[in-house]
């Protein structure tokens, strides 16, 4: 399974602002350099994490970005459950489009099944708070 760059950079931004000090606004400026982010892709995800609570952004010349929860408080599993729209491992998965003639008897479903659920509740285990621990190190890198 991979996840999308959509996710990834959303995870990023997240980190990019749980490193920043309390209160202290990210702008999208210093996330797109720091990542190499596009600044329309970056728009577009940052919108979705607004949208979803996890940022609040401020208008204006001294506007940016900052968490509208605390760090400990916003779950991995759930970020990427909310930026990924589509787990489907298999066309199986879906059952709009599941045309596999071994569908009924087939065990790889319920195989992959259980390892999507177990990769969801290993992210679930950890918070923005667990992958920012190493803040001194992570700001040395972004500035």
């Amino acid at each position: 399974m991979r996840l999308k760059k959509y996710t990834d950079y959303a995870l990023r931004v997240l980190m990019f602002t749980a490193v920043k000090e309390d209160g202290e606004l990210a702008s999208k400026k210093e996330i797109s350099a720091a990542f190499g982010i596009s600044m329309n892709h970056l728009a577009k995800i940052v919108h979705e994490l607004q949208k979803s609570g996890y940022v609040e952004t401020v208008r204006g010349r001294n506007g940016g970005i900052r968490l509208a929860r605390p760090p400990e408080d916003i779950n991995v599993g759930a970020v990427v459950r909310v930026m990924e729209d589509d787990f489907n491992l298999f066309e199986c998965f879906s059952c709009d489009t599941d045309y596999c003639v071994i569908s009924p008897v087939c065990k790889l479903k319920s195989i992959t099944g259980r390892a999507l659920r177990e990769f969801l509740r290993v992210l679930d285990a950890y918070t923005l708070a667990d992958i920012v621990e190493n803040r001194q190190q992570l700001e040395e890198f972004l500035n």
